[in-house]
């Protein structure tokens, strides 16, 4: 008879977002009067910008001609693209990535999850908490986690970075030793961003102990201040132990177009192999490419034009970000976050418990956010909210949460 997976059955629930969902669903239904606003999942709210649009229509002609007509895209990706992303996203930053160390993909969920099939099933991993659920629930699926102890919350094989008010949410070396280590500045859900002197350390005690670092940096759009890096390569030495993950979705609104990329350098290796050769051989085995109309879509983000409309998207999210952080820290909230990323992070009020919060918010004020717990155990006694809503409906929010 045939086995599953029986890693999948430790997963706990559903996935975060899949469970709010339900929820909200299931209150929307049985309240079919209430104009329910969402500032929970971090999905954009405004149109592609006109760039990306005109670029996505000549690419569409493109395809409806035989001369023009293409097909299976290369395995890392159009070259055009690729050259691209090296150009602005890295040697314009003092960066230098080949641009056959960059992988376009469909996004950075999916990079996040896929990256393990390279790395040995007995590989010990360490993760922020709270973190992104992607992280230790593909981890999970791959049967590197360990058990799920429920007294604590946590799997017995990951370990714990955590990230609270006290340390201003940035994780500290671990005392255990990982082989893989996850970082996201900045950071989802907590907002917090990191130093380039902050990140040095970690580029250091990586290559010291042997570990690769798994940096997301789906935020970087939506860094203001200087002194915090858009590239963990802005490190010395963190082509030998970084691989590094992107997104389309946060800075140009490809949520729903689908398009990232993550950079394997060929100088990170284990031993003599080279994760980069590794990354390649399962990028085209699995993956089919991105379509070519997304990648041409892609390449309009760094034109001249495309960079300043991009540039006016992120600057809408971010007066929104503020104008939460101004109203929340107005009405007695404590609250994080907002100044370098899109993301607030707030305490819950009167000890309530995130779930409890997320509930009050949806019955009395009609809005979604997210839960802290479910990004794990330190998240408990938070709320994430996010500023990708449109500005009407973030005032709108805001007014109904001052009347609870």
């Amino acid at each position: 008879m045939f086995k599953i997976n029986d890693n999948y059955l430790k997963l706990q629930g559903s996935y975060l977002f899949s469970t709010i969902g339900k929820k909200v669903k299931a209150y929307r239904e049985a309240n079919p009067d209430k104009d329910v606003i969402s500032l929970g999942i971090g999905d954009v709210t405004l149109p592609l910008a006109p760039e990306v649009i005109k670029s996505l229509h000549a690419a569409v002609d493109e395809m409806g001609e035989a001369d023009t007509f293409r097909g299976y895209a290369p395995d890392l990706g159009y070259e055009f693209l690729r050259q691209a992303i090296a150009e602005n996203d890295y040697k314009a930053r003092g960066a230098d990535i080949a641009i056959d160390e960059i992988f376009i993909s469909d996004g950075a969920k999916s990079d996040s999850g896929n990256i393990g099939d390279i790395f040995s099933v007995d590989n010990r991993i360490a993760v922020c908490d709270p973190v992104y659920p992607v992280y230790v629930d593909t981890n999970v699926m791959a049967g590197r986690a360990g058990i799920y102890m429920e007294n604590e919350q946590r799997f017995s094989n990951v370990i714990y970075m955590p990230c609270t008010a006290e340390n201003d949410f940035v994780p500290q070396l671990p005392d255990e030793r990982p082989d893989i280590i996850y970082l996201c500045f900045p950071n989802n859900p907590t907002g917090s961003a990191i130093g380039r002197e902050e990140l040095q350390k970690w580029v250091d005690y990586a290559l010291n102990v042997g570990a690769v670092i798994i940096y997301d940096a789906a935020y970087e759009a939506y860094i203001t201040n200087a002194a915090i890096p858009h590239t963990i390569y802005e490190c010395e030495g963190a082509k030998k132990c970084a691989i590094e993950i992107r997104s389309f979705s946060k800075n140009a609104g490809f949520t729903g177009t689908r398009l990232g990329f993550t950079v394997v350098p060929k100088e990170l290796k284990c031993g003599e192999v080279m994760l980069n050769s590794l990354w390649a051989r399962r990028h085209g085995t699995k993956f089919n490419g991105a379509p070519y109309i997304i990648q041409r879509a892609g390449m309009a983000v760094y034109s001249d034009e495309g960079k300043k409309q991009v540039r006016e998207q992120v600057a809408y999210y971010m007066k929104n970000a503020s104008l939460i952080r101004e109203r929340l820290i107005a009405a007695g909230y404590t609250v994080y976050g907002g100044i370098n990323a899109p993301y607030i992070w707030l305490k819950t009020p009167e000890n309530s418990t995130s779930w409890e919060f997320f509930n009050l918010l949806l019955e009395k004020a009609n809005v979604v956010g997210t839960p802290g717990s479910g990004f794990g155990p330190s998240g408990e006694g938070y709320f994430r909210l996010t500023a990708f809503g449109s500005y009407e409906n973030t005032v709108a929010a805001l007014d109904k949460i001052a009347q609870i």
